[in-house]
């Protein structure tokens, strides 16, 4: 297993409380990925993808 490093310094963490739904519903998706990542990694790629779409949407 990875250990936690430093996080990079040009990173911010960002506090938020999700509701026990959606959380089950990031958890069932992270649980079918090979790698099987973390819950804070599954959200970074959530938002990665939807930005990506956003941005090809409006390109």
């Amino acid at each position: 297993m990875k250990k936690m490093g430093r996080p990079k310094t040009d990173t911010q963490a960002v506090m938020l409380r999700i509701s026990e739904a959606m959380l089950q519903e990031i958890d069932d998706v992270r649980r079918i990925e090979a790698d099987v990542p973390t819950r804070p990694e599954m959200i970074r790629r959530i938002l990665a993808d939807w930005l990506e779409q956003k941005s090809q949407s409006h390109g």
